[in-house]
């Protein structure tokens, strides 16, 4: 399995799917569980975006808003695009 492709500071923001979003399908997943349950944002931001909350709390905050922001449009409007595409081979 590849490693985990890098956590930008702020996840995209415009109206159409991104190679950034299908690229961290499973860390929008894994936030919006993370949300599911309640987690405490400085836990999410350490474990699944890598940033550690305690040395950078502004980036940290401001990531995982971003992202969590990014992952909740994706599960209501995002992933319509690659269902209607398809997934790349190099996704399988």
């Amino acid at each position: 399995m590849p490693p985990d492709p890098k956590i930008a500071d702020s996840a995209p923001n415009g109206p159409q799917l991104t190679p950034y979003d299908e690229q961290h399908a499973v860390t929008y997943m894994r936030l919006l569980d993370a949300e599911a349950d309640n987690a405490d944002w400085r836990e999410v931001a350490r474990i699944v975006l890598g940033i550690d909350p305690t040395l950078d709390p502004d980036r940290a905050r401001g990531s995982f808003e971003s992202h969590l922001a990014r992952a909740k449009w994706a599960a209501r409007q995002g992933f319509r695009h690659l269902l209607q595409r398809g997934w790349s081979k190099s996704e399988e």
